[in-house]
């Protein structure tokens, strides 16, 4: 991590249709924390890949490992806190691993991807804080098709369970620093200012350098 010592790193984790880039805009206009989007308006990718997933999927892991990389490494070196859409790890242990295991990547590829994987990792810090949030498959399908996105109007559900147990899995398992889960299925911290403001206060509880939440 940068030498400030007072930079907070936020990652806001979970499945499609969570609510993660909601919550990134959300917590970083709260915090005045930089907030740092996932890749997808200008993925070169990710419509081809939901149209052949085998086709597509090696290039579009790589595409996505590579940019959450970089991004990780601006944000340790800014020495501002930050909020992150999404997290690499989430790339190997949730979406690369789903690929395989349903046959849309080769084993060969998967050897490939996870030693680039390990290899970058080696080089990053933790987050302060991985924020975890879960949510059923029908609240994700009703998210899904609110949003419009052409390209989403295909996901099979069964590979939208396959993520969220690998979500569970990894979650479960997660050694790599403070966490904090978050059932979103009845949370409308969008329309609900007191749901916001609950779990506003469950991040504050998770972090040591409280001080430096002056907004709450």
């Amino acid at each position: 991590m940068s030498s400030n010592s007072n930079q907070l790193f936020i990652v806001v984790a979970g499945n499609i249709g969570s609510g993660k880039t909601t919550l990134t805009k959300m917590l970083s206009e709260r915090l005045d924390f930089k907030p740092f989007y996932e890749s997808v308006s200008d993925n070169p990718y990710l419509e081809d890949f939901y149209s052949d997933m085998s086709r597509w999927s090696f290039a579009l892991q790589v595409y996505f490992l590579t940019h959450r990389f970089k991004t990780h490494k601006n944000i340790e070196h800014s020495g501002s806190s930050a909020i992150q859409d999404r997290s690499i790890y989430e790339d190997a242990n949730i979406f690369a691993r789903a690929l395989f295991e349903q046959g849309d990547l080769s084993g060969r590829d998967y050897e490939n991807y996870l030693n680039l994987y390990h290899s970058m990792t080696e080089h990053l810090n933790y987050p302060t804080l991985m924020i975890f949030l879960k949510r059923s498959i029908p609240k994700l399908r009703e998210r899904i098709a609110m949003r419009g996105r052409e390209y989403e109007k295909g996901i099979d559900m069964g590979y939208l369970t396959k993520l969220n147990q690998y979500y569970d899995d990894w979650f479960s398992n997660y050694d790599k620093g403070k966490h904090l889960i978050v059932d979103t299925d009845d949370l409308d911290f969008l329309e609900n200012k007191d749901d916001f403001e609950r779990l506003n206060s469950k991040i504050f509880q998770c972090l040591d350098q409280q001080d430096l939440f002056f907004k709450f």
